[in-house]
């Protein structure tokens, strides 16, 4: 099988796809009490030092408050490695967040994520011979 293949987690399905501006991690089905930790425990090892994650659950057709805590397990390892991250909901997504009166980094698409990383590289890389200068 090339790549990384689909895996199976007890109604979710997780795929991951490194693509040359960030890491993209798309789950379907369901994310609830039955999998959440071992979906986390997957996707996690995809949160890379100096690169972007996408995290895409557009796919997601039923949201368990209890998946929320994967959000913030999420949030805090992009921090920790100094990266950003965004989400990309579906409506179960988004109900189950505005519910809960909680908001993260979010993207209305892969592309809309993707070209937002794309534009703060190119702001960066703008920024760095300005830094580099000596006076």
């Amino acid at each position: 099988m090339y790549g990384n293949p689909t895996f199976h987690c007890a109604g979710a399905d997780i795929r991951a796809h490194c693509r040359q501006l960030a890491t993209v991690v798309k789950v379907a089905g369901r994310l609830d009490n039955a999998n959440v930790e071992r979906a986390g425990r997957y996707i996690d090892r995809f949160i890379l030092p100096e690169k972007p994650f996408v995290l895409d659950l557009s796919e997601v057709d039923s949201f368990g408050e209890e998946a929320i805590s994967l959000l913030f397990v999420i949030d805090d390892l992009c921090t920790a490695a100094g990266e950003e991250w965004s989400l990309i909901a579906s409506r179960a997504v988004e109900q189950t967040l505005r519910d809960s009166g909680i908001e993260f980094p979010a993207a209305g698409s892969v592309p809309e994520a993707l070209n937002h990383f794309a534009d703060a590289m190119v702001a960066r890389r703008r920024l760095l011979p300005l830094l580099t200068k000596t006076a």
